[in-house]
């Protein structure tokens, strides 16, 4: 199911986000403080998935001024490009400049990427990872004008095992797109409770539509048109 948030300008989209962000933090560190006070154990993190790319860069710096309870949540990606933190490429680098500096300093980071190892034995240990032994408690995914979504790429060799797998990483291998990735499964993205899509322009927009309107070989139909899942759009027109 999707839920449309139209805005007409950036900041008003981004402040709304960060709004509902805090929102769902919120609930979720409730929620879990509840749960472990009734089995007396100590209290994980609330998991928090961002994307990279030019269009979260406002959105990110906005989220990062937020008063949330910071030393709580930990930040980690929906997906990055399998190169060092150095690179302008990377995601994990947009993050740090942008997400984690003010009130969002204290909040831990779990990266997706480690270069020094072999990609797919990386992707293995991520899904043996406990502290991704559950699904993040918010995502904030982005979209392709091709509706790929995290780096769920149709035209990857990996598609089917992408969208099938149970577990929760993948290794993929975009053929229209640079980089090697490491991304959330199709499957981890769908138990995600709390799941928003951060788009801008007309072009998107026709792209989403046209997703949700039938099924199609692309990641965020796949996401549209199950009926189990909640998809919160935000999209600013301009």
């Amino acid at each position: 199911m999707i839920e449309l948030h139209a805005f007409d300008d950036q900041r008003a989209q981004s402040d709304a986000l960060a709004k509902a962000v805090g929102d769902a933090l919120h609930a979720s560190l409730a929620a879990q403080a509840a749960a472990t006070s009734a089995a007396a154990t100590g209290t994980r993190p609330a998991m928090l998935a961002v994307s990279g790319g030019s269009s979260p860069r406002p959105f990110l710096q906005t989220l990062s001024t937020q008063a949330f309870d910071w030393a709580r949540i930990a930040v980690t990606l929906v997906d990055d490009r399998w190169v060092p933190e150095t690179d302008s490429a990377s995601n994990s680098q947009l993050v740090h400049a942008t997400l984690l500096q003010n009130a969002a300093q204290n909040a831990t980071f779990w990266p997706l990427v480690d270069t020094t190892q072999d990609l797919h034995a990386h992707v293995a240990a991520l899904n043996a990872d406990p502290r991704f032994s559950s699904v993040p408690d918010v995502a904030i995914l982005g979209m392709g004008e091709d509706g790929h979504t995290a780096s769920i790429f149709a035209d990857a060799p990996e598609w089917d095992h992408a969208i099938t797998t149970a577990e929760r990483f993948v290794a993929v291998h975009p053929g229209s797109a640079p980089h090697a990735r490491v991304s959330w499964s199709l499957s981890a993205l769908k138990e995600v409770k709390h799941l928003f899509l951060l788009i801008a322009g007309p072009r998107k927009m026709d792209v989403l539509n046209a997703a949700a309107a039938s099924l199609q070989k692309n990641a965020i139909s796949q996401l549209a048109n199950d009926k189990g899942v909640r998809l919160d759009v935000y999209w600013c027109a301009n």
